[in-house]
């Protein structure tokens, strides 16, 4: 991935922020760099019962158990069939003093860009229908914008199983060991 990529020169007393990119149909978003883990390519997942519709399963990765979120489910938009560019961004997420491992999927990873949070724009104010808690902020990017999530917000309320749920429906289901 090319790092090289910058949004602003840096000066004395600027805070630069490295981004992951992706897409999701038209629209670019991005997440800190630091709260990735890796990014993998798509693979079937373990449907858990009872779960959101964007709740896509667990995955087995090296011993560990991580529930996969759809994304674009998440935000409503659009399905989409999963194909050679959809990726799956695996993300730390803090909760208070603990922190879980959660996937998302994602159309494509598109880049790694470098933000002065100067140039960082606030989220536009939608009214009380819309929940944009988890837009971190907006910035431009050549022609186009990119929406800068807040993994932490997003995710770090999901409803999903505990660890200790998680271990008893895989031993249920008796998924193989990767």
């Amino acid at each position: 991935m090319d790092v090289s990529h910058q949004q602003s020169q840096a000066t004395q007393g600027d805070v630069n922020q490295q981004y992951l990119t992706f897409i999701m149909g038209p629209e670019e978003y991005g997440v800190e760099i630091l709260s990735v883990q890796e990014i993998r390519g798509w693979q079937k997942t373990t449907a858990i019962p009872n779960a959101p519709e964007y709740v896509k399963g667990v995955i087995n990765l090296r011993g560990n158990v991580v529930p996969i979120i759809d994304l674009r489910q998440r935000f409503g938009l659009s399905e989409l069939t999963y194909g050679p560019t959809t990726v799956v961004i695996v993300v730390k997420v803090k909760i208070e003093k603990n922190s879980k491992v959660i996937g998302i999927v994602v159309d494509a990873v598109s880049d790694v860009i470098i933000v002065d949070d100067k140039n960082l724009r606030p989220t536009p104010d939608f009214g009380l229908d819309t929940d944009v808690r988890f837009i971190k902020g907006l910035t431009s990017l050549s022609d186009k914008m990119v929406i800068i999530l807040d993994v932490h917000k997003l995710l770090g309320n999901e409803v999903l199983p505990s660890a200790q749920q998680l271990s008893s429906i895989i031993e249920q289901l008796e998924i193989p060991a990767a």
